[in-house]
């Protein structure tokens, strides 16, 4: 910590939501430790909100990147009572419940009682057409296969062909789930993106027991969650801002009007300033800075960061917020990061399209439909957004948003956009009939923007932060690429990251 009456200061690398809330929690600890704080931002994009981009056009709110979160989620709910912008706060259109999921061309309703794609209610899962009777009796082996023994991690798709078979996992719960990741669920670690499935496992001795009970305690916990939520938005799973998610980044960027912003320009490379480090070692990582002390006489700050401007930052602690790669290159000239590198990184795209509802020649009854790999679309799932959202559109217009792009299937996101459009709407159309021409198409590429967490992420990850605190206190690396990447999970962590920073200082 700095000399009495000295600020600390404290470097956000990432302007998402990620850095953001960091930033935003950073001021709070600081408020409530009776600190003097300085907090500046840097990012490598001329705008603050990293995937968070909402587009208003002809009467349209369009999400370019993520378009709502999960109810039950609790940080990011308490982020909006935070920044005033609870009455903001909208649900899904009640009417629109339903979600499909695309089998051998045709549009099947997910059964009542899906919980993350594990059954919980057996007649409706009995009476889908998606799956064949040898694919049903197979997942009711559940409730006599015996658990697992073995401690440790194992992929999510192994996982769920063990205790479901493969028909489940393939049919049903790859398309749900590997739609929140766009990965491989036989790629995706267990433990880092559904532990509770093994828990379940564990406690229960079959998923589908253990999942019934955690959906008793997940309701429970939802309306006791939802009390500060207004009574119409209570049941809605899902919720987004009337005025769409970039209404949280603006609040956020009023609330962070005092802290300094580096946008438009990269963090580079930082250096460790220890008391008894030479010449030799001070330059190994940064130029020389030149500065024994610093003005009124206090020492240098324990940590400097060379921006690609050619400046210098001196910071008494970091958080690092930006994708692994990028959060790999600050640290590998300090410390072992191959937690960092076994994050992969898929691509995807988001095609949205809006129609006259006269032309339009269709009614939608639910939210929208997923797709299975098997199907060979080139569209991975498509949300009937006018439907799901009633502020999204005109009363008079329909809004459509078809995702491209998943593990194994990258390529498409680059094609061109004339082609792009014209796969889309092959798909749309002979999944749905829709013939209709768009009034406008927006397309959004997201290049290396969905992080794939390997088997063993959760313990690779332990031991990188523990590496890093006993060799930086004060520099935390967290976000997206490390736990969860939901908005609410990354606002979770960027007010976990500001604890820990201050703890850190606290203590050196």
């Amino acid at each position: 910590m700095r000399g009495s009456g000295q600020p600390d200061r404290l470097v956000v690398i990432g302007g998402g939501i990620s850095g953001l809330s960091s930033a935003f929690y950073l001021l709070r600890e600081a408020e409530k430790r009776g600190r003097s704080i300085q907090v500046t931002i840097v990012d490598p994009a001329e705008r603050l909100g990293g995937k968070v981009n909402t587009l208003k056009r002809d009467g349209f709110v369009i999400e370019r990147g993520p378009d709502s979160f999960l109810a039950r989620k609790t940080p990011i709910i308490d982020l909006a009572y935070d920044l005033g912008i609870e009455h903001e706060l909208v649900g899904t259109n009640p009417g629109a419940k339903k979600t499909y999921i695309l089998h051998r061309g045709k549009l099947y309703p997910m059964p009542t009682g899906l919980v993350l794609g594990i059954p919980t209610e057996i007649t409706p899962f009995a009476k889908t057409g998606l799956l064949s009777w040898p694919g049903k009796l197979r997942a009711l082996l559940d409730f006599v296969l015996p658990a697992r023994r073995e401690e440790g991690d194992e992929s999510l798709g192994d996982f769920l062909s063990r205790r479901l078979g493969d028909e489940v996992m393939e049919r049903v719960a790859e398309p749900l789930l590997a739609g929140i990741y766009a990965g491989d669920l036989r790629k995706l670690s267990l433990q880092s993106t559904f532990p509770q499935f093994r828990e379940a496992e564990r406690k229960h001795g079959s998923l589908i027991r253990g999942m019934r009970a955690n959906k008793r305690k997940a309701a429970a916990a939802a309306a006791s969650g939802a009390a500060n939520l207004p009574p119409q938005l209570r049941s809605s799973m899902f919720l987004t801002f009337k005025g769409g998610l970039a209404t949280m980044i603006n609040a956020l960027d009023s609330a962070l009007s005092g802290v300094e912003r580096k946008l438009g320009i990269k963090a580079v490379a930082f250096r460790i300033n220890e008391p008894d480090i030479g010449e030799d070692g001070d330059s190994l990582y940064l130029p020389d800075s030149g500065a024994g002390t610093e003005a009124g006489g206090q020492p240098p700050a324990p940590y400097e960061i060379l921006l690609s401007s050619g400046e210098i930052l001196g910071a008494d602690g970091i958080v690092i917020t930006a994708p692994a790669y990028d959060a790999a290159e600050l640290l590998e000239p300090h410390m072992e990061t191959a937690a960092l590198h076994a994050v992969r990184y898929v691509s995807v795209a988001n095609v949205v399209m809006a129609f006259d509802k006269e032309t339009f020649g269709l009614e939608f009854d639910g939210s929208g439909f997923v797709i299975p790999r098997s199907e060979g679309t080139t569209i991975t799932a498509c949300t009937w957004t006018s439907a799901k959202w009633l502020h999204s559109s005109p009363g008079d217009k329909v809004l459509l948003r078809c995702y491209v792009g998943r593990s194994g299937d990258e390529e498409v996101v680059d094609l061109p956009d004339d082609q792009l459009t014209e796969a889309v709407r092959r798909d749309i159309r002979e999944i749905m009939g829709i013939t209709a021409v768009p009034l406008f198409t927006e397309i959004t590429r997201l290049h290396r923007s969905m992080p794939q967490y390997p088997v063993g992420h959760t313990q690779q990850v332990a031991s990188l932060r523990a590496s890093m605190a006993a060799q930086m206190p004060g520099v935390w690396v967290t976000g997206a690429a490390f736990d969860g990447v939901g908005l609410p999970d990354c606002i979770r962590q960027g007010k976990e990251a500001a604890a820990r920073v201050y703890e850190a200082l606290s203590r050196s």
